[in-house]
């Protein structure tokens, strides 16, 4: 056990140091960072680096086989009934306790936080519930995606516009560390105890249209409550010295504790109840269940602390010293962000959980770092796109509308897995990283540039999780087309040989 985490230790090194690396280099050059920021920054990095081992660990020894016996056991059900509405329920019980959740309903604050928790968690439930009917009947996840996000699109027209990009940034935000790792094991064990021949196709796609629900449920909301927009500037904690930064972390801590074990407390109820009625697992397996719930826990209140505490400052002062053009050009936060975005989605923790996962259910055939590549490539050029429209102000509909129209074209052309895969990645790059840094960069730039916070800055998270729908996808259409032609010269081959024999015995 000590050598696996060391092993996540050094994988999360390597995941954490390139973001740090480039901040401390932008701190010394671009954009000057005060002393007290860059120690917090530094403090959360190394807070990262650890939680990110641990979490990684945990995951893999509770939440994973957790969810696959869960999925196992469910899936050979004769009736739907029964374990559809154990999905649902599974579905409503997790997200509520979705520690990204809170933070989405304190952004909207015309609608009360457990109105907006319940309808999010219940859209999610329903979508969990879709689902696993999809892997139980055999549905095309392609045209699920068409359908649903077609709804989606024509829901938007009809809200309030400084709501549209906080819809759409929800569906990231709320398949988080706590949701993604369990709900994709959870697909992984549905599709095995299914009786199908495509159990790599049926096993991904859940996190897919899990996020939908959350798009849906605000869209809603906001139509219906018509809430108003509400701006405030961002504030900056400061500290003068190495001590006051370690007492600010050591203050934040029994919060996060607080937080993150009344989001894992669902999670091992659940574990609990399945335990008590199936006798699923033994002595040796409950007891690495528990110790790996105990690591996972270690691991989010390191990372949600350092994270927090750490990065939200300097991504907030990066992107505010950018946009003030005093040392270079304003437009020079979308090659800043690019980079950044390029690196940072690897910090993600439940990239981790995603690259193995396919790794395994493809058997090699999908290589955790081409995953790992298609998804900097998407996020870069998500970022990109988002600091496009904060020094624009060009609304986010028509990046959603191309952008999704695009994907579920190509879907149709790649292989079923890669669809499944891509959809996923996208709710799995959109995680905490991405709302402790990246969005409080586009904010920070968008204070600095008079832009509207709701319309300019929010809808990045949505932005970062569509491109890698398209940035996969173009990675399996690239495959399939080399893949044919391999055939193609395998064919022709064949052919100049059983010429040859042909001629040799006329």
């Amino acid at each position: 056990m000590y050598r696996n985490l060391r092993d996540k230790w050094l994988e999360s090194l390597q995941s954490v140091l390139p973001i740090t690396v480039i901040v401390l280099l932008f701190s010394i050059s671009l954009t000057p960072l005060s002393t007290g920021v860059l120690t917090l920054f530094v403090f959360g990095a190394l807070m990262l680096i650890a939680g990110i081992g641990l979490f990684t660990l945990g995951s893999d020894m509770s939440m994973t086989p957790l969810g696959e016996q869960m999925g196992l056991f469910l899936g050979r059900y004769k009736r739907a009934f029964i374990p559809a509405t154990i999905a649902l329920l599974l579905g409503i019980l997790i997200t509520t306790a979705e520690p990204d959740l809170r933070v989405l309903a304190n952004q909207i604050p015309a609608i009360e936080d457990q109105i907006l928790i319940w309808s999010v968690a219940g859209g999610v439930g329903i979508f969990l519930l879709i689902a696993f009917l999809r892997i139980r009947f055999h549905l095309a996840l392609s045209k699920l995606l068409l359908v649903f996000y077609a709804i989606v699109i024509a829901l938007s027209f009809f809200a309030p516009k400084d709501f549209i990009p906080a819809a759409f940034d929800s569906g990231g935000v709320t398949t988080g560390p706590i949701t993604v790792p369990f709900i994709m094991a959870l697909g992984s064990g549905l599709a095995a105890g299914s009786v199908s021949d495509d159990t790599s196709d049926q096993s991904f796609g859940l996190v897919a249209l899990c996020s939908i629900g959350p798009i849906l449920s605000v869209l809603l909301l906001s139509i219906l409550f018509k809430p108003e927009a509400s701006t405030s500037q961002t504030a900056i904690l400061e500290v003068a010295n190495t001590r006051q930064a370690f007492w600010m972390f050591l203050q934040a801590f029994p919060d996060y504790m607080l937080e993150v074990f009344g989001a894992l407390a669902p999670l091992i109820l659940v574990f609990l109840i399945f335990q008590l009625f199936t006798r699923r697992f033994h002595r040796h397996q409950i007891m690495r269940i528990i110790v790996g719930f105990l690591y996972t826990y270690a691991g989010l209140v390191l990372f949600l602390c350092g994270a927090n505490i750490g990065f939200m400052p300097a991504g907030t002062l990066i992107g505010r010293e950018l946009a003030n053009g005093q040392i270079t050009t304003t437009w020079s936060i979308i090659p800043a962000g690019m980079l950044m975005g390029y690196f940072v989605v690897s910090a993600e923790p439940a990239v981790h959980v995603l690259k193995k996962q396919v790794e395994e259910v493809t058997s090699g055939a999908i290589s955790g770092r081409a995953i790992g590549f298609g998804l900097s490539i998407g996020v870069a050029v998500a970022i990109g796109a988002a600091m496009l429209r904060v020094l624009t102000g060009v609304s986010l509909l028509p990046f959603v509308i191309v952008g999704y129209a695009l994907s579920l074209a190509i879907s149709f052309f790649v292989p079923k897995v890669y669809t499944g895969v891509a959809f996923d990645a996208g709710g799995v790059a959109s995680g905490p990283m991405t709302t402790t840094f990246i969005l409080p960069f586009a904010m920070g730039a968008c204070e600095v540039l008079g832009g509207n916070l709701l319309t300019d800055a929010f809808g990045i998270v949505a932005l970062v999780a569509l491109t890698p729908l398209i940035t996969i996808q173009s990675m399996g259409l690239i495959s399939r087309i080399q893949s044919k032609k391999r055939m193609r010269q395998a064919e022709a081959e064949l052919d100049l040989i059983e010429d040859g024999i042909l001629y040799y015995y006329e």
